[in-house]
């Protein structure tokens, strides 16, 4: 093979290279946070109006998505609901990193009887379904958003508890962090610049795919009447409205529906194309 038909080859395998899982991924991701960043600016309608004498109405110069039944703009509804949707899964994924990443990283530097207490607590945590603990903090706090996002931020705890901690062990006994002990490094020296940036990759990942399955709960805690209340719109809440009006008009039930999927398959997407990206093994230059 000569050099030019090396080089050809090359930039062929470089261009089959291209995670385009990322790009897809981060461009649907991208479009429901530019949804949710015009609903803080600009609504076409109130999402909350009512009006009984447009309701049903298909999509439309007026109505770009049609109308619910109530008369509410499904277009206002979907960009106000992809607000309410980023926002519980930032706080929920937030929480989860949080604390997840405090209690794994004290389980691997305590060990002994302190590392099985904590990830015992975490088996019992992951254990336990997400509906149950949103109905238990609604029977304390009430449904809404904020029992149903720590409901959520629980049950991702341990996830990334597990996930911190098996990162830190595997890197503890590295040689780079060996050499850096033995020339008298701390342990928060350690910590700060060896063991956190190598573990700092992989929770990212972790965490673009939690909030797919913080997307996917929300919608079902709030169909459920966990989530989000009425007359706020949320994804789930509109989907349970709509079912029992399908007869007359899918369009409230397939928009939502819609802005759930494609908002999941971006984030994984995303976490998969991050993932090739961060991982050394798959990674290509």
């Amino acid at each position: 093979m000569t050099g030019k038909d090396r080089i050809v080859a090359e930039r062929g395998a470089g261009r089959r290279a291209r995670p385009w899982n990322l790009y897809v991924g981060g461009a649907l991701v991208g479009l429901t946070a530019a949804m949710a960043l015009v609903s803080l600016v600009w609504l076409p309608h109130d999402p909350i109006e009512t009006n009984v004498l447009h309701r049903f109405q298909g999509p439309g110069a007026e109505h770009w998505l049609g109308t619910d039944q109530f008369g509410r703009d499904l277009f206002s509804r979907i960009l106000a609901g992809a607000r309410t949707t980023l926002a519980v899964g930032v706080a929920a994924v937030g929480f989860g990193v949080t604390f997840g990443a405090v209690i794994g990283g004290g389980a691997a530097f305590l060990g002994r009887w302190t590392d099985e207490l904590l990830m015992r607590v975490m088996d019992a945590v992951g254990a336990y379904p997400p509906v149950l603990s949103a109905l238990l903090l609604a029977s304390v706090m009430g449904p809404g958003a904020v029992s149903g996002t720590l409901a959520i931020g629980i049950a991702s705890v341990p996830v990334f508890a597990r996930l911190t901690r098996a990162s830190i062990l595997s890197l503890r006994a590295a040689d780079f962090v060996e050499a850096a002990r033995a020339l008298g490094a701390s342990d928060a020296r350690i910590v700060a610049r060896h063991l956190w940036p190598n573990t700092s990759g992989v929770l990212l990942v972790q965490a673009t795919i939690t909030f797919a399955h913080a997307v996917l709960a929300e919608a079902a805690l709030s169909y459920l009447g966990l989530g989000t209340q009425p007359p706020a719109p949320g994804w789930g809440r509109m989907l349970r409205e709509a079912q029992d009006f399908l007869i007359f008009s899918p369009y409230p039930a397939v928009f939502p529906g819609v802005a759930i999927a494609l908002t999941v398959l971006g984030l994984n997407l995303l976490g998969d194309g991050l993932r090739d990206r961060l991982d050394p093994r798959t990674r290509r230059h």
